[in-house]
């Protein structure tokens, strides 16, 4: 077999090629989502991610023959450094991630090559895969290869689980997505719940604005910020992400969709739900990335109006002082439901989607079990000493 090379890259030219072979290698997977080329080489690009500004990143490309079969990035984010062991990441934590290969032999020494990077950075411990920020892409699916994800999550060749694992990886943590179908009213509880809240004069559950987009933006972060700040793996959003994500997130964003919830007059929870976007992708990106023009027609046409839709809810969160309160479900279920009317009524909805969850986050999981959601995709962050 010739020799395997794993080379760093930084060049715009190598970026590019690291972002397009995991159009080719996934390209015979029909659950696989492409996403807009441009959007993914932004992602892997210092200055124009601000993940970069709190991060240490080396990407690398494994070539045999000159032939491009496998990448990988490590990466070492400053801001997890300084948080508590005991919440996940904390002093000595890098982490690796986008992998792709094209056997098993160029995985291992993928990973063996970040591991290396790792540990000549300093770092004792990989908790991997991350891709690239916790927010993002975290874990290696492990469960729901069957069907394509929603907007936002990832979809991997399910052969890499077995990859990692007898690279001496174990599981450190689960996090599961939910769906429910939600042209179906709520169980009798939770309806009971919900207008029981719609009678509470403290409560103001509104729309967000979008001729006050930024401001509403940062209200959802700082609560955010608050509301996960105790939770597994969590690493604070920077303004800078904040704008990112915030500029990112504009085209889709529906009033409708987005709530924060006040208690007497305090944003004190909100829920950001996202039509799926992943849905308009698989007809019109091709399997490269690069729509025709009149896919890209097709996709903004869309985004004006994305009837019918599926949705998904990819963040939510309360205040910290009101979690575990009887207040802190109330608004959610009431938010919930609200969104369900709106998706169902305004979007042609039928699917809804909650997570990631973690698996031990009991608060959530309950929530989720209460409106009869099930669990439809798993994916497993894992752990190693270097």
């Amino acid at each position: 077999m010739a020799e395997l090379v794993i080379t760093p890259i930084s060049s715009k030219a190598d970026i590019a090629a690291f972002v397009d072979l995991a159009y080719r290698l996934n390209a015979s997977d029909q659950n696989w989502v492409p996403n807009l080329r441009s959007e993914e080489i932004s992602k892997f690009t210092p200055g124009k991610n601000p993940f970069f500004e709190h991060a240490r990143c080396q990407l690398f490309l494994a070539k045999r023959d000159g032939r491009i079969v496998g990448r990988i990035s490590a990466h070492i984010d400053e801001l997890a450094l300084k948080q508590p062991v005991e919440q996940g990441m904390g002093p000595g934590t890098g982490n690796w991630g986008a992998i792709e290969a094209e056997d098993v032999e160029v995985a291992h020494a993928l990973i063996a090559r970040a591991e290396q990077w790792l540990r000549e950075q300093g770092m004792t411990r990989v908790l991997a895969p991350m891709n690239l920020s916790v927010w993002e892409e975290p874990g290696i699916q492990t469960v729901g290869h069957d069907h394509p994800p929603m907007v936002m999550m990832a979809h991997h060749n399910a052969a890499y689980q077995g990859w990692i694992e007898s690279q001496g990886y174990a599981v450190a943590k689960t996090v599961k997505t939910y769906e429910l179908d939600v042209t179906k009213q709520f169980p009798p509880l939770i309806q009971r719940i919900v207008s029981s809240g719609e009678k509470n004069a403290k409560i103001n559950v509104r729309k967000a604005s979008l001729k006050h987009f930024d401001r509403d933006a940062a209200i959802i972060c700082e609560i955010l910020n608050d509301a996960w700040s105790d939770n597994w793996g969590f690493v604070p959003f920077t303004e800078k992400e904040i704008e990112y994500a915030g500029k990112a997130f504009k085209p889709l964003v529906h009033p409708d969709l987005i709530l924060i919830a006040e208690y007497e007059g305090e944003p004190v929870a909100f829920m950001m739900t996202l039509p799926d976007l992943n849905g308009i992708q698989m007809k019109v990106n091709k399997r490269t990335g690069k729509p025709s023009i009149l896919g890209l027609i097709k996709l903004l046409l869309w985004l004006r109006k994305p009837n019918p839709a599926d949705m998904r809810v990819p963040l939510m969160g309360v205040r910290k002082k009101l979690q575990s309160s009887r207040l802190a479900s109330q608004l959610a279920f009431m938010m919930i439901e609200y969104i369900r009317r709106a998706a169902t009524a305004n979007f042609g909805a039928k699917r809804g989607e909650i997570g990631w969850i973690l698996e031990d986050n009991q608060g959530m999981v309950a929530i989720a079990d209460a409106i009869e959601s099930t669990v439809n995709r798993e994916y497993v962050i894992y752990d190693k000493a270097l």
